[in-house]
């Protein structure tokens, strides 16, 4: 197959992102803006510095930009590829999961031509020799460095790679239901063209976006985080909730309960020592000693009992 049949196919996953997207209510996590600008730092710092990579080894004009940021599911990921592709299994240390790096078989048979000193251009497509594949190795784990160049401010990435597989049928890298972060990327190589991706587990990503978001927010922006977050606090400070204040329970049979009348007597395991507990929710907040302000029951809100129940005594 020519470049020139294989291009627009790569290259048609581009328009896909605009009009609305379905919400799947079974998967309610999702990227916040906040933190798809976060990636988008370290993919574009990894773009740059992988396109002067490609320049200086290949010795031919190339370019890598990024196109997108996507979260999907693994098997929404592997349905997009073409078959066969290169994909790079990728280990993440010190990340758990696999990350995967796929780019067009044309555009590495292109790279590989440029790097035996050859034109570049249209390539055949075929598996890989015993020649050409430490050839790609050797380029992948020089792209990799750069994605873990690309990522140093959020985490001491090592990637390292493990395999190379020409279809991702046949790949079991995620649970097809597993929540991926999947980049996409404009790859130019010389006059080969195509659409590369880097496909990396939702949940390590997010471990790491979450601690480092604090550190990649502007002043500014920041500011308008903790705005809101003070603006929460003090709705949340003057919503009203059902208060209690309550002995400790007691187990009583059926037969007793329903055999209740107005005047009974039910005595209380409550140790009189021990303070009461202030509870919202069925949570308990605070402690408390009952009492009355006039004519109204009142209670006053202690410090809590350190005495174990073994040492009190006197019950109401």
């Amino acid at each position: 197959m020519t470049t020139a049949s294989r291009t627009p196919g790569r290259m048609s996953r581009r328009g896909q992102g605009g009009g609305p997207t379905a919400y799947d209510f079974r998967r309610p996590i999702k990227l916040s803006r906040d933190h798809v600008r976060t990636l988008q730092i370290a993919f574009e710092t990894y773009a740059r510095s992988c396109g002067t990579l490609l320049t200086t080894r290949l010795r031919a004009v190339s370019n890598v930009s990024l196109i997108s940021i996507e979260q999907l599911t693994y098997d929404e990921y592997v349905a997009s590829l073409v078959t066969p592709t290169i994909i790079a299994v990728v280990a993440l240390d010190p990340l758990p999961g696999t990350g995967l790096l796929e780019i067009a078989q044309p555009t590495i048979m292109t790279a590989i031509d440029h790097m035996l000193g050859g034109p570049g251009g249209s390539q055949p497509e075929r598996p890989l020799t015993e020649v050409e594949m430490p050839l790609l190795r050797g380029l992948l784990d020089r792209m990799l460095g750069e994605l873990r160049y690309g990522f140093e401010s959020m985490v001491d990435l090592r990637p390292k790679l493990k395999e190379i597989e020409y279809n991702a049928q046949f790949l079991r890298a995620h649970a097809p239901g597993d929540a991926v972060v999947v980049a996409s990327f404009e790859t130019k190589i010389g006059a080969e063209e195509c659409l590369s991706t880097i496909c990396l587990p939702f949940n390590a990503m997010l471990s790491v976006l979450e601690r480092t978001e604090a550190v990649v927010l502007s002043a500014a922006e920041r500011e308008v985080r903790d705005r809101a977050r003070r603006n929460l606090t003090a709705g949340l400070s003057a919503a009203p909730i059902d208060v209690a204040v309550r002995f400790h329970p007691i187990r009583m049979r059926t037969d007793d309960i329903v055999d209740l009348r107005p005047g009974d007597v039910v005595p209380l395991g409550h140790p009189t020592s021990r303070p009461l507990e202030v509870t919202t929710a069925d949570i308990v907040f605070a402690h408390a000693v009952p009492g009355n302000q006039g004519t109204r029951l009142a209670c006053l809100v202690v410090p809590s009992s350190n005495e174990s129940p073994s040492k009190e005594s006197g019950r109401p």
